[in-house]
């Protein structure tokens, strides 16, 4: 099937926090509709079934909760009541954002997936109505190509979004399409979570979803697109993923992933949007690109050369430990608790670039609480041990690895990154004597990462 996703540099209230009239609001979303609607027309003239806009795309964000009320429509859930919000816009008030995706929808004869802000009264019987009587709900919303409102999902894990309340379940959310089977969909920070993200896709056996994000990136473990991969990968499904764009902010990266190929782009340079369109095959059974014959045998005998002893830098916010990687070639391990990462690699010429093998298997506790394992040959900022875990965009240094470690998790999201972010698949991956293995012949330019990047969600 043909799939779109766009990358939006929205058009941004210049005071998020000055409460504005429902006029002014609907003004400022209004010039976001504008470029949604004419990337909605370009994209179905390159024959896409499906579109997809990021999260805060149309409204912004950094609002306070009483500030963003103004931006909110009032959203029905499409499983209590089958409306069109385009041939039938006069059914509910507050409802101008979704009429207007609902027409682009039908006119475009394409399905829609948008992001907006969505309020829902509530009674104060509800135990968990806020005191100003209403839900706020991070929300994405989907049309088919009829402009009927087919599924909407309210965020979940929320990322200090203090306009918006979490739903007091998970939303499990999935929909039909008639090229590619079911979707499923969640937002942004749930892809770090086991509800609703992993539930869903495993409970429902989905093969593919749609994701808006308003993702920062954050190197050499977070950036969108390696982690967009990676989930692509894991779970052998294909990902339509739509960010925001505002490098100043740290923010891009978008993609269509299939568990062996991707369409990505990342641009930290040049501002304005960019339309992404992909022919995909649908994910059906599980194809896996796993094969296990080469896998690596544990290395018993140490090479001639002296081990290094252990160093520890900040990577991520978290304390890791490191060995350096010196040399043409040779086999390393390093371990914390109880996760033990073993690298054998080499490479043919020697660079004056510092890499190193961290390990960190701990609870994560800046900017959200998470429990990690984590394997990572990174590329260090300098040439000094502090400079290893840094945030680095460019390498030089080709590398052949095998990099495997004794997980307490099924949960590895592998990563890999090259110089300039971007992405290479790994020649084979998977368990083999109750080890995770990734492993990869000649990486196709300097390597910044390969990581196992494992999540024990139980440890939360």
């Amino acid at each position: 099937y043909v799939a779109a996703v766009y990358e939006h540099q929205s058009i941004l209230s210049p005071n998020p926090t000055v409460l504005v009239d429902r006029q002014s609001a609907l003004e400022l979303m209004g010039r976001n509709l504008d470029i949604y609607e004419q990337q909605v027309v370009a994209a179905a003239g390159q024959g896409a079934q499906i579109i997809v806009f990021p999260e805060d795309g149309i409204h912004g964000f950094n609002f306070t909760r009483r500030c963003i009320y103004p931006y909110l429509d009032l959203v029905l859930h499409s499983r209590f009541v089958k409306w069109n919000p385009c041939r039938e816009p006069h059914l509910f008030n507050d409802t101008e954002v979704l009429q207007r995706l609902s027409c682009m929808a039908l006119k475009n004869k394409i399905f829609l997936v948008a992001n907006l802000g969505t309020k829902e009264p509530c009674e104060h019987v509800d135990p968990h109505c806020p005191s100003d009587g209403r839900y706020q709900f991070n929300t994405n919303v989907v049309f088919n190509d009829y402009g009927m409102l087919v599924a909407t999902y309210r965020k979940r894990n929320l990322y200090f979004e203090y306009a918006f309340d979490a739903p007091p379940e998970a939303d499990y959310t999935l929909f039909d399409t008639p090229f590619a089977g079911k979707f499923g969909m969640f937002t942004c920070f749930d892809i770090l979570f086991f509800e609703p993200a992993v539930n869903l896709v495993r409970q429902y056996n989905v093969k593919q979803v749609v994701y808006p994000t308003a993702w920062m990136n954050q190197l050499p473990l977070l950036s969108a697109v390696e982690f967009q991969q990676a989930f692509a990968t894991a779970f052998n499904i294909n990902i339509l993923a739509a960010n925001i764009h505002h490098p100043t902010l740290g923010m891009t990266g978008s993609g269509i992933y299939t568990p062996v190929k991707s369409f990505i782009y990342h641009n930290m340079k040049s501002f304005g949007g960019k339309l992404i369109v992909a022919e995909i095959p649908v994910v059906t059974a599980d194809y896996k690109t796993n094969h296990l014959e080469k896998a690596p045998c544990r290395v018993s005998e140490k090479g001639n050369e002296e081990s290094s002893p252990p160093f520890y830098a900040e990577m991520m916010y978290d304390n890791f430990t490191f060995v350096p990687v010196w040399g043409n070639k040779g086999d390393l391990e390093v371990c914390a608790n109880t996760l033990c990462c073993y690298l054998n690699y080499q490479r043919a010429v020697l660079t004056d670039e510092l890499y190193a093998l961290g390990v960190f298997d701990g609870l994560h506790t800046v900017h959200g609480t998470y429990y990690v394992q984590a394997c990572a040959l990174v590329k260090c900022g300098g040439l000094s041990f502090s400079t290893c875990g840094q945030e680095v965009t460019d390498a030089t240094a080709v590398i052949d690895f095998q990099l495997w470690a004794n997980m307490s998790t099924p949960y590895i999201f592998p990563l890999l990154l090259t110089s300039g972010i971007t992405l290479d698949f790994a020649d084979n991956m998977g368990w083999k004597n109750n080890h995770y293995f990734i492993s990869k012949n000649r990486t196709s330019s300097g390597l910044l990462t390969a990581a196992l990047y494992g999540r024990w969600y139980e440890k939360d």
